[in-house]
């Protein structure tokens, strides 16, 4: 980021996208220090994202940063969203491996050490789990049915796509863009991308200060998403296959409309008056204008591929080249308390959910 201090790249990058959050920056940024002490992690940075804050966020944030080297601010001229935000964190950020988080501190910076012990086992994004939730019925509702619609339609089964709390790999960050509202469905499009994704229980703390900055609203701009993600994710490189399939079938019905009305009026009755004449021409033209819809975005996605190869590499290895193994993001020492703490919670609060690319929903 402009600005940045010229010093080692660090290990680890926390975005923390926000919105008038005052209350509760200088502590998220005292307890996540602590928590990298006790890892024994002191290469690491926090970027906060203030997307258009008007509480006083900004000043404090500036003030963050003057007073801590580890601390980096990226302002919005207004509020762009969170999913631009967090697109501007993973742009902005330097570390090997970037973790997401809110601001209100309903997330437990405790857990990083869980984060980073999954990440070790070699996947390249564990998504947080908030499997007690302390929100309104307004909000855990529509999220189980959101969550079970999403793991239906993707094949990837996760209990909380849109948990904040998530850690990556950074090439899994960069390969996915982030618009719109986009952010609830990164671990389908990092998945899509052949990156492997695990699921992690997390702590949950109830809203100290503040309101929710969502709405019932949601739900609806929910629907059209999904519809997106069904485009991005399927028929991203074949989006003829969609609108094809789509105008074949509705035009096929609008020919066999027109034929049995064609043997009709041969017959000698007559046809001019019927309704089925008119569905059976609009049932045609529907259909001849998606197949050319499909065309068009065909052409589109060709001229997009010679700008973005449709693939991610994982690894390359040359002829004659040294294999160098994956470094280990914690000490063996520190990685297995980790893993220990993990284990010795309740049986309900240790089960990790993993799916590979390719695994059945």
């Amino acid at each position: 980021m402009a600005g940045e201090s010229p010093g080692p790249r660090p290990l680890v990058s926390f975005i923390v996208p926000l919105l008038d959050e005052a209350e509760t920056l200088r502590e998220l940024r005292d307890r996540i220090g602590a928590q990298m002490q006790a890892l024994a992690i002191d290469r690491y940075e926090i970027v906060f994202v203030n997307d258009g804050s008007k509480d006083g966020s900004a000043e404090i944030l500036d003030a963050m940063q003057a007073e801590d080297a580890r601390v980096g601010v990226v302002h919005f001229r207004r509020n762009f969203g969170k999913a631009a935000a967090i697109d501007a964190g993973f742009c902005h950020s330097r570390g090997e491996v970037v973790f997401t988080m809110d601001a209100d501190l309903q997330d437990d910076p405790d857990e990083i050490g869980g984060f980073l012990a999954k990440l070790d086992e070699g996947f390249d994004l564990v998504n947080g789990w908030k499997r007690v939730r302390h929100d309104p019925l307004s909000k855990t509702v529509p999220s189980r049915l959101f969550n079970l619609t999403l793991s239906a339609i993707s094949g990837l089964s996760l209990h909380d796509f849109n948990c904040g709390f998530k850690a990556y790999r950074r090439e899994a960050a960069l390969a996915i863009d982030v618009y719109g509202d986009l952010h609830r469905y990164i671990p389908i499009l990092v998945h899509w991308r052949g990156f492997r994704v695990a699921e992690l229980p997390v702590r949950h703390h109830p809203r100290r200060f503040g309101t929710s900055k969502y709405g019932i609203e949601r739900i609806l701009r929910g629907f059209f998403d999904c519809l997106t993600i069904v485009l991005l994710t399927r028929y991203e490189s074949r989006p003829l296959h969609l609108f094809g399939s789509a105008g074949a079938v509705l035009g096929s019905f609008g020919v066999a409309i027109l034929g049995y009305l064609t043997a009709l009026w041969f017959m000698g009755s007559s046809i001019g008056q019927r309704p089925l004449l008119i569905l059976g021409v609009l049932l045609v033209l529907v259909g001849v204008q998606l197949v050319s819809a499909g065309l068009v975005a065909e052409m589109l996605t060709r001229q997009n591929q010679q700008m973005r190869k449709d693939y991610a590499i994982r690894e390359i290895r040359a002829p004659g080249a040294a294999v160098e193994a994956t470094p280990v993001l914690l000490p063996p020492s520190v990685r297995q308390r980790m893993l220990e703490r993990l284990e010795g919670r309740e049986a309900q609060e240790v089960g990790v959910a993993v799916v590979s690319p390719g695994s059945a929903s």
